[in-house]
């Protein structure tokens, strides 16, 4: 049996890198080279560029993974060769060339973006957005995520997405039925565009953080389908 793929995380917005850090740690445990890309968050292009980066420091082939506005990165960047099979968290996902607000107009637009301020042409959540934003979290990890929140150039979402990788590789979606930040009927439609194996948690935006376990059997179950394809 070929040795376990590597995992590669690719981050959305008003987040970083760790916001992946519960579930890196089961992966971790179970034997998985692990890498979080951190984005900047200024282009589509940077963002997969800097994935691209990390699928070059990974040990073998790859499930990649995006929450949030990084399903556009992975669907841009994905289309690698090193990647087997991409999995999106409560995430966005262009068609080709597409935008990635091109789909979130065909569903209406929910209560979390009336949280949103502009400071020096970045967009960052006020501290009143949490609650929709992550509101299955305790307090104190509510907080932290406000601490920590990377905030996007303004016109991120009017750039177009060059590739599709859900149109050519097996893809997995997890959807967040209390999703208030990406509507969930919207994931759906992704899901099912797509053609993904779904699984859907009773979960905020943020089912990394507060389902991490059930988050982390969706790409142990990618991973081991990249495994046993590779035999």
């Amino acid at each position: 049996m070929p040795g376990k793929p590597s995992i590669v995380f690719a981050h959305g917005l008003w987040a970083d890198g760790s916001c992946f850090s519960k579930v890196i740690e089961l992966l971790v445990a179970d034997g998985y080279e692990v890498i979080s890309t951190q984005n900047h968050l200024n282009t589509v292009a940077d963002d997969a560029a800097a994935v691209r980066t990390s699928l070059g420091r990974a040990n073998g082939p790859v499930v990649l993974v995006g929450h949030s506005y990084g399903g556009t990165v992975i669907t841009a960047a994905g289309v690698d060769d090193r990647v087997k099979a991409p999995v999106y968290i409560c995430a966005l996902a262009p068609e080709d060339g597409d935008r990635t607000q091109a789909d979130q107009t065909k569903f209406p637009q929910t209560a979390f973006f009336h949280h949103i301020e502009v400071a020096d042409g970045r967009l960052y959540l006020r501290p009143s957005g949490i609650p929709e934003f992550a509101g299955d979290l305790p307090d104190a990890e509510q907080k932290l995520i406000w601490a920590t929140q990377m905030g996007p150039l303004a016109d991120l979402f009017t750039q177009p997405v060059p590739g599709a990788a859900w149109k050519k590789k097996p893809t997995y979606y997890i959807v967040g039925a209390e999703d208030r930040t990406v509507q969930p009927d919207l994931q759906h439609f992704l899901a099912k565009r797509m053609n993904a194996k779904v699984t859907e948690l009773a979960a905020s935006h943020v089912p990394m953080l507060s389902q991490p376990r059930r988050v982390y059997d969706v790409i142990r179950q990618a991973a081991d389908a990249v495994q046993q394809s590779a035999a």
